[in-house]
């Protein structure tokens, strides 16, 4: 009695179809782990960016959702490059409260230093931050709220106080105090502020009334 032997061709067409099952169920198990949590990585990322609006604009001082109340500008000159840059807006039943808005100090020792700079409605500064640099370790680098308490004293500055003019550091015959030895780092600051702090003068009006530019979520 001869032993059925197997068909070499049914064998890899089964073996193909396995195959092809497998990749189905694969992309099929992956597709449907995006859906369910593409949501949640999405609100996750919108707490962290509010997470660090909010280190500048108190919940206590409005009602309404930073991370969606934005809009984005250009401005070369004032805000330090050509990128379109997010302005989150706060408001109060209703009413204008204050912005933030991300600027770049094009000239720091290390190279572009990017800023968020949150100025009430009136044009006084309600806090400063560096979001992201690449001045020396131990130097440059306390521009960081971490590192020391040197950008803080922007927080209640305007315009008018200290006089327009006196937007420099101390060796430039301003009133803001420089680092010891490191003048380029808090110079490029102290002028990115101000030019944030003149944009603002400049379109206070439109910076409110534009509508709202929210970022569009990704459907693919």
């Amino acid at each position: 009695m001869h032993r059925k032997t197997d068909n070499p061709a049914k064998n890899a067409l089964r073996g193909a179809l396995l195959l092809g099952l497998f990749a189905l169920i694969t992309t099929a198990v992956v597709a449907a782990t995006y859906q369910l949590t593409r949501e949640k990585i999405a609100e996750n990322e919108r707490l962290a960016v509010l997470r660090g609006l909010h280190e500048l604009i108190s919940p206590s001082l409005h009602d309404n959702d930073l991370v969606q109340d934005v809009i984005y500008v250009t401005d070369p000159e004032l805000l330090g490059d050509d990128e379109a840059k997010p302005i989150y807006r706060a408001r109060k039943n209703g009413q204008p409260v204050a912005v933030i808005i991300t600027t770049t100090a094009p000239d720091g020792y290390g190279g572009a230093i990017k800023l968020l700079v949150a100025i009430d409605h009136g044009g006084r500064i309600l806090g400063v931050r560096a979001v992201s640099h690449k001045e020396t370790p131990g130097l440059g680098d306390a521009i960081e709220v971490e590192k020391s308490d040197w950008i803080l004293r922007f927080t209640a500055k305007s315009l008018d106080d200290p006089p327009e003019k006196q937007w420099k550091v101390k060796r430039d015959g301003g009133v803001f105090d420089q680092f010891t030895g490191a003048t380029i780092t808090p110079r490029a600051v102290v002028k990115a502020v101000k030019r944030a702090l003149i944009y603002y003068r400049e379109h206070r009006e439109e910076l409110f009334d534009t509508p709202s530019q929210p970022p569009v979520e990704d459907d693919t």
